[in-house]
């Protein structure tokens, strides 16, 4: 008797080509996941769920100040800040005026002491480096009443 041989299967390879296909599936999906983990989450504040929570509270307080019709006009020239409120009528609102010019891009803050020019009109010194600026100022009238200004400003 003679022995014979089993012919040799040339297709075993392509199984493992499944595996290696599901080996690199799970390679990159495994990548994805460091990357989200790992990088930036997005949150560019603390507490940023209590925060949305009482953002009906922000949408009430900016309910109210439009209600005053207050309408601030603010300006950055020169090193000085300018900043004029009229009413609805066109008349100067009158009151205290403080608060800071932030740096937006580095979170530096630079004190704002506004001296009265005129009724509705304030100027203070405001030695800036060029570039984006956010002035974040609150006036307050004798009454009591208040308005929060934020306006973003571009010193040349």
């Amino acid at each position: 008797m003679s022995a014979t041989t089993a012919p040799t299967r040339r297709s075993l390879w392509i199984p493992w080509v499944f595996v290696g296909g599901m080996v690199l599936v799970l390679l990159v999906n495994l990548g994805m996941v460091y990357a989200a983990v790992s990088t930036f989450t997005g949150v560019t504040i603390g507490r940023s769920y209590d925060k949305g929570r009482a953002y009906n509270h922000v949408l009430e307080e900016a309910a109210r100040q439009d209600a005053l019709g207050w309408r601030p006009q603010v300006a950055l020239e020169g090193g000085t800040l300018r900043v004029t409120v009229r009413d609805r009528e066109g008349l100067p609102v009158t009151g205290r005026l403080d608060g800071v010019l932030r740096r937006p891009v580095e979170g530096t803050e630079a004190a704002v002491s506004a001296a009265a020019l005129a009724p509705g009109t304030w100027v203070a010194e405001a030695p800036v480096r060029s570039g984006l600026w956010e002035a974040r100022l609150r006036l307050t009238a004798a009454d009591g009443r208040h308005l929060d200004i934020r306006q973003r400003l571009v010193a040349p």
